[in-house]
């Protein structure tokens, strides 16, 4: 007994010298370019070839090179080709319904909230954005969809997630706030976001990075959508905003800071703040202080626009619409001051206020504010790539990056708004868009 024992242990530790095999043949793709802007900024190159192996752009050479033997030939030389795009503020588990939302509140679990998530994810690919930031999401959900599209899984855009938004209690991140009482006592109960002085904050920044936060978000002020009133002016002290910046920075993790009103944007970026999110009371001092920090500010121009339209709707509950009226009217102007003072500029819509798949409405908005339409992209590729410090991977179409690669009918130069039609789409060397229609996926 023993010695049968012995013998099939040993063939149990030979089997996988035995069972050795070759190296899987490498994926490679030639991708045929009419224009490529590969560089965003940089002048378009004329007819090209993209060369992609396993998942990584391998050669960007000049002409249409024939494929090699094996290899698949993609044939975009009528098409405008250029890096897939980064929308820097999302929701993903948000429709851009909030009529709908509030109705089937109660009804909803995770299971359904799931399942919106993949949609929506799904959406903002086809669309063309090939990485989004998620900034508002249950940190466990986000970060199940985030890794289900990482093993392929699930279609989606790579996600860079920060779980909740961190708040003061009765602040725009509170999910309490305006909840009738024994619904807000089984919220509270729950609720792991907000804080309350220094030390409360830096505990919930740990919670959140600890529950998979690759980005730390706050609410510097307060915010259209939450149901409370009290405007949009700063809620969170500065000190409060320092120990949440020392704390997400300590452990590696950027930080996003909903601001509206000018003073929580002066204080934020004075705590250290990477991004600012939305900047629509923005006067020149802080202006000033923006540039002089390097600080992004990533203006969502889309979602007070469409905040307002529900407002007036009846979509939203009656305490957004007065702060919904007082951010589109000062948005526009901010935006400008900022653009044209140079502060730097990456890309983000708020989608999940909006509709998923409509997140490119944005570049018109950008360009209508006085960006050029150059400048736009590369606010939506290299520049939000720099945002991210993901430079090395994304934001261009270069040797050594992943092949996250877009296309669309006409010159996006010439018109911004073709990038509201975007006709392919790869990710990661996967197709999920040709012609303008969906791909299985798994790809077959």
């Amino acid at each position: 007994m023993l010695r049968t024992l012995i013998a099939a242990v040993a063939l149990l530790f030979a089997v996988p010298a035995l069972a050795q095999v070759a190296p899987p043949k490498p994926q490679v793709t030639y991708i045929q370019a009419g224009t490529l802007l590969d560089r965003p900024g940089e002048k378009p190159r004329g007819p090209s070839t993209i060369i992609v192996r396993d998942g990584k752009i391998a050669e960007v050479r000049d002409g249409f090179v024939e494929p090699e033997a094996g290899a698949r030939l993609i044939d975009l030389r009528t098409a405008f080709v250029l890096p897939g795009l980064i929308d820097m503020h999302v929701h993903l588990f948000n429709e851009g319904d909030p009529m709908k939302a509030r109705l089937e509140a109660l009804s909803r679990d995770d299971g359904d909230e799931m399942i919106i998530g993949e949609e929506s994810a799904r959406l903002d690919l086809e669309a063309g954005f090939t990485t989004v930031r998620d900034l508002g999401s249950d940190p466990r959900q986000i970060r199940a969809l985030r890794d289900g599209i990482e093993r392929g899984a699930v279609a989606g855009p790579t996600v860079v997630n920060a779980g909740q938004m961190i708040s003061v209690s009765g602040g725009h991140g509170d999910g309490t706030n305006g909840v009738a009482a024994p619904y807000a006592e089984a919220i509270a109960e729950r609720q792991i976001n907000t804080c309350n002085g220094a030390d409360d904050c830096r505990r919930a920044v740990r919670k959140q990075i600890g529950l998979g936060a690759q980005v730390i978000k706050f609410a510097a002020t307060g915010g259209v959508l939450s149901n409370v009133a009290g405007g949009l002016g700063m809620q969170m002290t500065p000190d409060e905003m320092r120990a949440i910046v020392e704390t997400a920075h300590s452990f590696g993790r950027k930080v996003a800071v909903h601001a509206h009103a000018a003073e929580g944007v002066r204080n934020a970026v004075l705590a250290g703040a990477d991004t600012i999110e939305h900047g629509t009371f923005l006067d020149d001092e802080t202006i000033a202080l923006m540039k002089q920090r390097g600080t992004w500010l990533v203006p969502t121009m889309l979602a007070p626009q469409t905040a307002l339209a529900n407002a007036r709707a009846g979509r939203t509950p009656p305490a957004t619409l007065p702060k919904a009226e007082a951010a589109a009217a000062a948005a526009i102007d901010s935006h400008r001051r900022a653009i044209r003072a140079g502060v730097r500029i990456a890309f983000g819509t708020d989608t999940g206020v909006s509709r998923h798949g409509e997140n490119a409405r944005e570049f018109a908005l950008m360009v209508n504010a006085g960006m050029t339409p150059m400048a736009a992209i590369r606010a939506a590729t290299i520049d939000a790539a720099d945002a991210l410090d993901r430079k090395g991977q994304i934001g261009s179409i270069e040797p050594g990056k992943w092949a996250d690669i877009i296309a669309v009918t006409g010159d996006p130069l010439s018109d911004v708004t073709r990038l509201e039609h975007v006709d392919f789409v790869m990710r990661r060397g996967v197709v999920h868009k040709l012609g303008g229609l969906r791909q299985p996926f798994p790809p077959q």
